[in-house]
């Protein structure tokens, strides 16, 4: 079997198991391969002829076999910043939680314990906000959302959050 067929069908089953957005790396070991210079122009190749979607830098996902739209982006967050506590916070969670009028579309706030960064994704904007304050004054006021995998801010903390980052505070319903 071909490797480009060998990376379609690790893919299909990747989603299956609920998977879809891999790195660089992860798509090496799943193929038995090591992640080269070589391995890279593989993946950009299959890029270039549509078989993969590159969704942020070192992130992929199969244009056959893509991920769950709803759930995609939250997956990229969590690869984008594996290792490292990552929660939905700021205008995202206030949207949620209706504590502000505005619907955030196409973009996704988030409070890390890793670097900030802004990235553009197929899914829309990741806005990644870095904290230096301590998990254990966090972990209280964070709670697991089971639909996305991730964890959700208290509107308490959300608004905090907001606060603390010194955003515009003029949208708060309250």
């Amino acid at each position: 079997m071909a490797k480009s067929d060998t990376l379609l069908s690790v893919l299909a089953k990747s989603v299956k198991a609920g998977g879809g957005i891999h790195s660089a790396s992860e798509l090496a070991f799943m193929l038995g391969e090591p992640c080269t210079p070589t391995f890279i122009k593989f993946l950009a190749d299959r890029v270039k002829k549509g078989q993969l979607r590159r969704v942020a830098r070192g992130l992929y996902e199969s244009t056959l076999t893509p991920p769950a739209p709803d759930t995609a982006i939250y997956k990229i967050i969590k690869k984008l910043r594996s290792g490292v506590l990552n929660y939905i916070s700021l205008e995202s969670q206030l949207s949620h939680t209706g504590d502000i009028s505005q619907v955030v579309m196409d973009r996704v706030t988030v409070i890390t314990k890793g670097r900030s960064g802004t990235f553009t994704t197929p899914y829309g904007v990741i806005e990644l906000t870095h904290t230096k304050k301590p998990i254990a004054q966090l972990a209280p006021n964070l709670y697991f959302d089971p639909d996305i995998k991730m964890y959700r801010a208290t509107t308490e903390q959300a608004m905090a959050d907001l606060k603390h980052c010194q955003r515009n505070l003029h949208m708060l319903a309250r």
